[in-house]
């Protein structure tokens, strides 16, 4: 059941400012004090936008993370990083991120940096809203390492990963973290062609330790690299096998679909909550109060208020941040009418 009825919650990602952008470029230009200083500028920039939508749930942005995934392959031993991608130029794609060989055990004796952004929020996020943080699952993880003949194939090298994004969960736990969402949009991307059940015993075999211990989340999209999709986008043949997962809410990508198979969330409700995606972050088109209440109307006649979150289909960090405020804005207003409506505090 959800904290709060028709809650308001983001993903993980938000925009870098312009000048972190900038200065990441040119990192040899500063000292560790300022790179200090720098990285908590930024997450206070992305808190403030978060607090200021009126939020009930807010994360750091990932303001220290290359991408919501990627970043985390430098913290894993084992690994040899490409030096640059294999296509530079042209449209964008997934085939510009690069693919990295595996040269010996995967291993993360320093964690996966995840603890370390969460303390960082906690330090800095002002009282009110619930702190998130966000890991990518083994799966998801496992998508940009070659397999070698130590680890012959993608759910060999997911294997390997588990315990490492297991221990990160545990410490996130220790650490005083309430909310933690499992991000696992490559289980969503691949699932019409590989073995849901085997997904979700993959999943709940790495959760499993933090089962009970905080509020566990999971968000099923459809890849948004520069805001290109690499699968079917359909949650069909996701379910019924993903309602095993152990989690407290399921999130799913909506309105860039226009809210196709908005009937899945009925299935979703009846095993645990869900948090729809009613911001379309692959659209500069800014959702009105009044779209967003409508939406929320929507989904309304396929769950109950109690169930029910709202969030913007995926992060952010691919949305400008001139978009991205009156977006997360827009959703907290839309949602606050409905909430007035039905009467919910």
């Amino acid at each position: 059941m959800q904290p709060r009825a028709l809650r308001t919650i983001v993903m993980g990602s938000y925009p870098f400012p312009a000048w972190l952008e900038f200065a990441g470029s040119h990192l040899d230009q500063f000292g560790s004090a300022d790179i200090a200083e720098l990285i908590d500028d930024a997450v206070l920039v992305a808190i403030h936008d978060q607090v200021q939508a009126g939020l009930d749930v807010i994360t750091d942005g990932e303001q220290t993370r290359l991408d919501f995934n990627l970043s985390f392959y430098g913290y894993i031993e084992g690994i040899e990083l490409e030096g640059q991608s294999p296509r530079r130029y042209g449209p964008p794609a997934h085939d510009q991120r690069g693919r990295h060989a595996i040269r010996g055990q995967l291993a993360a004796p320093r964690g996966l940096g995840a603890v370390e952004e969460f303390k960082r929020l906690q330090r800095l996020a002002p009282p009110g809203p619930a702190l998130k943080a966000s890991v990518p699952g083994p799966y998801t993880l496992s998508g940009r390492l070659e397999p070698n003949g130590a680890l012959p194939d993608r759910w060999a090298v997911a294997e390997a990963l588990l315990p490492l994004v297991q221990q990160e969960l545990i410490a996130l736990v220790d650490a005083g973290c309430t909310e933690i969402t499992v991000d696992e949009p490559s289980m969503s991307c691949y699932a019409w062609k590989e073995d849901t059940a085997r997904m979700v015993d993959l999943f709940n075999r790495t959760v499993g330790p933090v089962v009970g211990l905080c509020r566990l989340a999971t968000h099923l999209c459809f890849g948004n690299y520069k805001a290109r999709a690499v699968a079917p986008r359909r949650y069909a043949p996701m379910f019924p096998n993903f309602l095993g997962m152990q989690v407290n809410e399921i999130h799913v990508e909506m309105a860039s679909r226009e809210f196709a198979e908005i009937e899945v969330i009925a299935q979703i409700a009846e095993v645990t909550d869900v948090a729809v995606g009613i911001i379309d972050v692959k659209n500069y088109y800014v959702e009105t109060p009044a779209v967003v209440a409508e939406r929320v109307r929507l989904c309304l006649r396929h769950a109950p208020a109690a169930k029910l979150a709202f969030a913007p289909d995926c992060g952010l960090s691919q949305t400008a941040r001139w978009a991205a405020r009156p977006k997360l804005a827009n959703m907290v207003a839309g949602v606050q009418i409905v909430r007035d409506e039905l009467g919910l505090d």
